[in-house]
């Protein structure tokens, strides 16, 4: 326990770790989504390729482009969802293991049941001795027999934990032994047939069924990589670490299965760019040994500190987990970085201009935050407002939107420095997405009363789940106008029950001569409230406008270069060409108003 606050105190004062850590974090994202493109790439590819073993009119340039049909195909029917997709593909699944299980008994018994002496770790110390580097390089190859299993984080956003569990161990473990068994027993008597082991080991009467069944599990393991793409954006996007995109989700039961579109149109494009560029598996599987090794070490290495801060787990299982699993994912690691100019540059430059979107929009995303937090409207500055005899009060009622939950944004008073007008009544909505499918509707708006209060102002959170509806025939404003109305008159009855609470506890005789005092008192206060409510109906049949803030960033006086390019050029490219606040907040475009203000920050 006492190790744990330690390490953890060390990290949070140490900038140069945050960094490091967020440095890591980044990377390991950016490799699981350029794994998200190379594995479709591969898979497909690998798989259609096998119809050359069945015909000689086959070549090279119609195996591609049936590749490239078959990858759109997949991409268009991601809208669909990862249930219904998913439950379409699982019958497959099972399929695909059972034959390559019973082909693989079958070629152990056929040719050499004596391969099971490959066990016996003593051979893979005579390999060694005996090709030396040759043999630290084919490991880039051998680590394509483990490739998938860095999608298993993935996955559980998807499914349950323990079905992923016993599908692993109880089929998908023990078909993958069987089937590179026999496959090892058929190369000892076909030692000329490796680049094709997998198609000539296959019996010929089963070789058509499972050409079809493979190419079926092909654009499977496609879609798990594609699903586990979305999954992972749509956490980067939580925490302020990439663009704003639009999430759909697919799922009512489970937050993890979402759908992206923009992304995946992206990926389709780099999909198809990667097949038609490297149109072999040979150089695009250097470039996927990279990235699947590359996220499996970074895992490892975060999960370490997972085990050491909220697990605490003991030290000595913790070097003992580095030793075995930690030191053989580097030796894989250093063997797949030999072939980096055989294609193996490629994840590496996904992944340099993915970590370069995701910095640049979480360092700026962070300065503007802490600038509204800074430079938000303190109640002095409200009391100001209010005092002031120039403006003019119209009827209607204003929302103002913002990503502050606390106080009011700097917006609004450049807003009232530039329109000397405000509506009757005026809001402050914080839109806030709660991991949950849905918020019940008395839980939905959280309201709070602004001081002054010449001021109607109100300060709002609407929080949603991701199978909420917002502006369908404009319930949200309805809703919000009830919802507002009865936190009025539930105010009030709270402020007069602590009241009474305290004059009980302060005083607890009565006074005869206070209570038509206090009864008048009461009869005043709910036409306080009567007039309040009938206020904000009036608000709302005049009309209700939303006020969205056009915030521009720049770099302020006297930054270095490099503080402008990162935002006055790479900031606001990427705002300029994402998605805008009034499609993420789904603002009614008849009734919506931009304010502009220039942020330095």
């Amino acid at each position: 326990m006492r190790r744990a606050t330690k390490l953890k105190s060390k990290l949070e004062n140490s900038q140069f770790a945050k960094f490091f850590l967020l440095f890591a974090t980044m990377l390991g994202t950016s490799m699981v989504i350029g794994d998200g493109v190379l594995t479709p790439c591969i898979s497909v590819l690998s798989a259609v390729g096998g119809i050359k073993q069945a015909t000689t009119k086959m070549t090279d340039d119609m195996i591609v482009w049936i590749s490239v049909a078959i990858l759109i195909c997949l991409f268009m029917v991601q809208r669909f969802g990862t249930d219904k997709v998913g439950y379409t593909f699982a019958p497959i699944i099972c399929v695909w293991f059972t034959m390559i299980g019973c082909i693989g008994v079958y070629n152990f018994f056929k040719y050499d049941p004596s391969v099971i002496k490959g066990l016996n770790p003593k051979y893979i110390v005579d390999y060694f001795k005996r090709n030396k580097d040759k043999a630290w390089i084919s490991l880039g190859g051998v680590v394509l027999a483990i490739t998938g299993t860095e999608a298993l984080f993935a996955d559980v956003g998807h499914f349950t934990v323990r079905s992923i569990q016993i599908s692993m161990c109880t089929v998908t473990y023990p078909a993958l032994i069987c089937a590179y068994t026999g496959q090892a027993a058929f190369l000892r008597k076909h030692n000329d047939l490796v680049p094709d082991t997998f198609y000539k080991s296959i019996p010929d009467p089963l070789y058509w069924p499972m050409f079809v069944v493979a190419v079926l599990a092909s654009i499977i393991a496609s879609q798990a990589m594609i699903s586990g793409t979305f999954s992972i954006i749509q956490q980067s996007l939580s925490l302020g670490c990439f663009p704003r995109v639009k999430i759909v989700h697919t799922s009512t039961k489970y937050e993890g299965q979402v759908y992206i579109p923009e992304i995946n149109y992206l990926l389709m494009l780099a999909c198809v760019g990667v097949t038609l560029g490297f149109r072999s598996t040979a150089n695009i599987g250097n470039a996927y040994g990279i990235a699947v090794v590359f996220v499996m070490t970074l895992t490892s290495a975060l999960l370490v500190l997972i085990m050491l801060m909220i697990w605490k787990t003991n030290v000595l299982f913790v070097i003992a987990y580095v030793l075995t699993i930690g030191v053989v994912e580097l030796v894989y690691l250093s063997s797949v970085l030999y072939k980096f100019d055989q294609g193996g540059y490629l994840p590496l430059a996904f992944a340099a201009v993915l970590m370069t979107i995701m910095f640049v929009w979480n360092d700026v995303y962070r300065r503007k935050y802490y600038y509204e937090l800074e430079n938000k409207i303190s109640p002095d500055t409200l009391k100001e407002i209010a005092a002031e005899t120039n403006f003019s009060r119209l009827p209607g009622l204003a929302m103002f939107y913002s990503e502050l939950v606390q106080g009011i944004p700097p917006i609004f008073k450049h807003y009232v420095e530039n329109v000397p007008a405000l509506h009757s009544v005026l809001v402050f909505v914080s839109i806030k997405s709660l991991p949950i499918g849905k918020v019940p509707a008395e839980e939905r708006f959280l309201f709070r009363k602004v001081e002054p209060s010449e001021l109607n102002v109100f300060r709002c959170v609407a929080r949603y789940g991701y199978t909420d509806v917002r502006n369908e025939n404009e319930p949200f404003e309805r809703m919000l106008i009830e919802k507002l109305k009865e936190f009025i008159r539930d105010d009030y009855w709270l402020r007069k029950a602590n009241l009474k609470n305290g004059e009980d506890a302060n005083d607890e005789e009565s006074h005869d001569g206070q209570f038509d005092e206090n009864r008048n008192t009461k009869r005043e206060d709910l036409q306080d409230v009567d007039k309040q409510m009938d206020m904000i109906d009036k608000a709302w049949r005049a009309g209700v406008v939303h006020l969205i803030g056009e915030n521009e960033v720049v770099a302020g006086k006297g930054a270095n270069i490099g503080k402008r390019i990162l935002i006055d050029y790479a900031f606001n490219f990427l705002k300029r060409n994402l998605r805008q606040s009034e499609k993420v907040f789904d603002i009614p475009q008849k009734r919506m108003l931009k304010v502009g203000m220039t942020y330095e920050l």
